[in-house]
């Protein structure tokens, strides 16, 4: 059973699906079919089983622990306000009314994050749980939580935690859900206590999924073996900052205060964007075994499960926030819309948090998104302010070739023990297995938790700029996450910030992950907007910044401290009245001396936003809370408005492909998803990154499975429209293809002017002649694109749509992955045609590497009125409950697909008026 706690609705590209224990989940899956259809005890049976795990909305129930009572009201949604006398009880209530609807996601991510997935689901899982060990989730959380976290947080873990295990107390497996009713005929499993470490450490998992750069740092590394250095600086084009605008636009770093100023124009400069042509940093040669390590490290690291919901490159967010000056009610308007996969469950929660009076006794009123499994809310607004969240992709990571000598390794010039732990995986079913974990002082040995990372590791080449080999080479990780942190502090306190200064307090404690944070209140004649870059942000030396794996014998490539708070770039009330987050570079490299990372988002959405802003408000026209609901559902296409015109420029004389040509005529770049142009584009699109740049790129970084189309009577190429579909990989099976991400818009924006240029140049197939200039790979792409749609939506453009090909499906986190069509037609929902696209406004993503299908999503969206919070809208992916059969599992969903929000109540008042359900919780 796949561990994902945010299963991926779409394709994956690369990974072929999952054979670990599939056979026990065959078992597990008869189970549950008898279960649902009453096979071995009746169909009452089974429908009493489904029901019996339905939350308890109405009435009361006694909970031992409160000090008073507390009232929890659902909306017609399932979306729950609760109301208590004190932090204590308001906490312990948040936990057991999450544990209501989703405790069974709840429980997966914590064996997720401990690394005990075994302990569930069999031996299918030991590998991931090996990695998870590893890693040191649970460990770190622990450590956190004994001797970082403040009193109070400590306090408030422990009143949620109580919450949790007062809604297990007394109850079986099929009490809780469905899916312990399965696994309990498979495993005896039954679920435990919950802890306060249990919370702390999916902060870990969400630290992981929100990591950075790692990924592209091992790709620059494996692309070292293929391409030269001018090569990879192509495909990694510094961010356009003369285009596309950096988060921060008034302020730089003041070299004699040492920290940044806003208003401020002086600056030291960053050290800018590097790409070395050896695999490894620096001037050091890289030993032959890296590109291999790393290689099998790819395989290692896409099989650990997501957590937040984070798989593949080009995925972000959008968050802005308008000052009053700009919008209709003469107060600030917070949007924000983070973008993670498709899970059901939606990764997040909604509700409302509220003290019957704020006091010193009970201090929040605060509503938002949670994550079930943490107390708090992560993203929303309490009495005074609102905030919002974007990954800001600083780079905390560093991957390091270490060299091992007998029981230690190498370090200037000596010899150094491992620090090394084993740890012990308990098996469902039966059995253990007791692994060792080796750490160096840049961090764990990743490449131990592979056999032929091991093996390759001790057949790696020498050089002559390294060390003796000794026993061979292995890969560590440097990240901030693994040291134990006050994040979990930063929650609480962000959650009852009352202004701007205590808002920037709090985010101090935001150590990881390190998220961009947008602000507003209503205070004064207009409010205020702001924006803060928090987070523990690695300082490395000259030389180095952070692009490739270094080598961790040296010590000049260890990381020389961390950002200081004060050094951090903000901006505050802005004079462009406006403030844009959405991936992009945080500041001008030319006006501060660190180097945040080398791989920032480029920009295509961030710039979109503040082109639809500047647009509204030229000329003195006013935003409202709709018009900003809109900004969230902008389809355009970036790239589009950049190949289109020259694609309508080529003489075509193949008439279908001409047919298919004239769709682009008068398009206005939207993809919506009745649009057959967005389709044939998007299609157009992937065919020359393909051609462009599939068979360049190194073997370790190539895509199989693409699926190809040929005549099928002379096997020659197209002749007509009876062009079928050959079974995928037929062709081409090494052919790599990108994912389509806006730093591929920036790739080929930099190159679309040079008709000659070597990227342009494909090289002859059995099918088609070889391709010398950028026109005659446009042609081809445009022939492919036109046969891969007939094949896939028909002959007859007029049918053709951009919605059936670029569809969601919500899978459920784990039954739902996998079995039969019945099993999954029970537990699944969709599919639904979507409009948006990749690096859209409305990021409703899809990976050239796989397909059009969508694997990335806006996981939720809001818009808060600062002028009134009860005129605020927002909206989830899925519903609150967990529950398959629940009437609040989906009930959000279509909403969300068609791009409306629901009313957003707050105050008292308004919450009463939309409550349905009322269940008080007494001492």
């Amino acid at each position: 059973m796949p561990p994902n706690t945010t299963a991926s609705s779409g394709q994956k590209p690369g990974k072929s699906g999952r054979k670990k224990g599939r056979r026990a989940r065959l078992i597990l899956i008869v189970l549950v079919l008898a279960l649902i259809g009453g096979v071995a005890y009746g169909g009452y049976w089974g429908v009493s089983t489904v029901r019996a795990s339905f939350p308890q909305t109405k009435g009361s129930l006694t909970l031992e622990g409160l000090s008073g009572p507390v009232d929890v009201k659902r909306d017609g949604y399932g979306i729950p306000q609760i109301y208590a006398s004190s932090d204590e009880d308001l906490f312990m209530a948040q936990g057991y009314v999450q544990a209501q609807d989703r405790f069974y996601e709840m429980d997966v991510r914590r064996h997720m994050t401990s690394g005990r997935l075994s302990e569930m689901f069999g031996k299918g899982q030991v590998k991931n749980d090996e990695f998870l060990r590893t890693l040191g989730w649970n460990r770190v959380a622990k450590e956190e939580y004994d001797t970082k976290l403040s009193a109070s947080t400590k306090k408030y873990l422990q009143a949620y935690a109580k919450g949790v295990n007062a809604y297990l107390k007394g109850k079986d497996g099929k009490d809780i859900s469905l899916e312990y009713a399965a696994l309990g005929f498979t495993n005896d499993y039954a679920p435990e206590a919950w802890t306060p470490v249990d919370s702390v450490a999916w902060l870990k998992a969400m630290a992981w999924d929100l990591r950075g750069n790692m990924q592209e740092e091992i790709d620059r590394s494996l692309m070292t073996s293929r391409l030269g250095p001018k090569q990879i600086a192509d495909l990694y084009p510094e961010y356009p900052y003369d285009r596309n605008k950096t988060i921060t636009q008034n302020g730089a770093y003041d070299s004699v205060t040492q920290s940044y100023v806003q208003g401020g124009s002086a600056g030291t400069g960053g050290t800018g964007q590097s790409v070395a042509g050896t695999g490894l940093a620096g001037d050091t040669t890289a030993p032959g075994g890296l590109q291999s390590q790393l290689s099998k490290l790819y395989d290692v690291l896409d099989d650990v499960p997501t957590a937040v919901g984070v798989s593949g490159n080009g995925i972000g967010s959008n968050s802005w926030v308008v000052s009053g000056e700009h919008t209709i009610t003469g107060k600030p308007l917070l949007a924000n819309d983070p973008h993670l996969s498709a899970s059901l469950p939606s990764v997040w929660y909604q509700m409302g948090l509220h003290c019957t009076a704020v006091s010193s006794k009970c201090s929040y009123d605060v509503s938002g998104y949670t994550f079930a499994g943490m107390p708090g809310v992560i993203i929303g607004h309490n009495q005074n302010i609102a905030w919002g969240m974007t990954n800001s992709g600083v780079d905390v990571t560093d991957l390091y070739l270490e060299k091992i000598t007998g029981d230690g390794y190498q370090y200037d010039g000596k010899v150094k023990p491992f620090t090394t732990r084993k740890e012990t995986i308990r098996i469902a079913g039966g059995g253990s297995k007791t692994i060792v974990v080796r750490t160096t002082n840049n961090g764990p040995l990743l490449s131990d938790r592979d056999d032929e990372l091991v093996k390759v590791g001790k057949k790696a080449t020498v050089d002559s700029a390294a060390p003796d080999r000794g026993d061979g080479y292995a890969i560590a990780l440097r990240w901030t996450a693994l040291d134990p942190g006050t994040s979990m502090d930063a929650v609480f306190r962000i959650d009852k910030a009352a202004d701007w200064n205590e808002f920037r307090k709090a985010a101090e404690s935001f150590e990881v992950p390190s998220q961009n944070l947008v602000y507003a209140d209503g205070k004064g004649p207009k409010g205020h907007i702001g924006y803060q870059l928090p987070g523990k942000i690695p300082t490395r030396p000259k030389g180095d910044d952070g692009s490739l794996p270094s080598p961790g014998w040296d010590p000049k490539y260890r990381w020389t401290g961390y950002i200081k708070q004060a050094e951090l770039p903000y901006e505050y009330d802005p004079r462009r009245g406006y403030i844009v987050t959405a991936n992009q570079a945080v500041v001008d490299k030319d006006k501060y001396p660190y180097t945040l990372t080398t791989d920032w988002g480029y920009g295509a959405r961030s710039q979109r936003i503040t082109d639809l802003i500047t647009t509204k408000t030229g000329g003195g026209g006013k935003i409202s809370t709709d018009d900003m609901r809109q900004m969230q559902l902008d389809n355009s296409s970036e790239i589009a408005k950049l190949i289109v015109p020259k694609l309508l420029k080529l003489d075509i004389a193949d008439k279908n492909v001409r047919e298919a040509q004239k769709l682009l005529e008068g398009w206005d770049y939207t993809q919506d998803a009745d649009s057959a142009a967005a389709a044939y584009f998007n299609a157009v699109w992937r065919n020359i990154l393909k051609l462009a740049f599939g068979n360049k790129l190194p073997k370790e970084l190539r895509v199989k499975g693409q699926c190809l189309y040929v005549d099928p009577v002379d096997n020659t190429g197209p002749a007509d429209d009876d062009r079928k579909v050959l079974e995928c990989g037929q062709r081409d099976a090494d052919q790599a293809q990108p994912d389509g991400g806006d730093r591929w818009f920036e790739v080929v924006r930099k190159i679309i002017d040079d008709e000659h240029n070597d990227w342009w140049k494909a090289p002859k197939t059995r099918l088609d002649r070889a391709i010398d200039t950028r026109d005659e790979l446009f042609v081809r792409a445009m022939k492919d694109a036109r046969w891969e749609l007939t094949a896939k939506l028909g002959k007859d453009l007029d049918t053709w749509s951009w919605g059936r090909l670029h569809r969601l499906f919500l899978k459920n986190q784990t039954l739902g992955t996998e079995g039969p069509a019945f099993l999954k037609y029970m537990l699944n929902r969709g599919p639904w045609k979507l409009s948006g696209g990749e690096a859209t406004v409305n990021a409703t993503g899809w990976n050239a590497a796989g397909g059009y299908g969508v694997v990335w999503v806006p996981s939720m969206r809001m818009v808060v009125n600062l002028d009134d919070l009860d005129k605020s809208k927002w909206i989830n992916l899925s519903g609150a409950s967990g529950h398959a059969y629940s009437a609040h599992y989906t009930d959000q969903t279509e909403k969300w697909a068609e791009g409306e929000l629901l009313p957003w109540a707050f105050s008292a008042k308004a919450v009463d008026k939309s409550t349905s359900d009322t269940l008080v919780l007494k001492p």
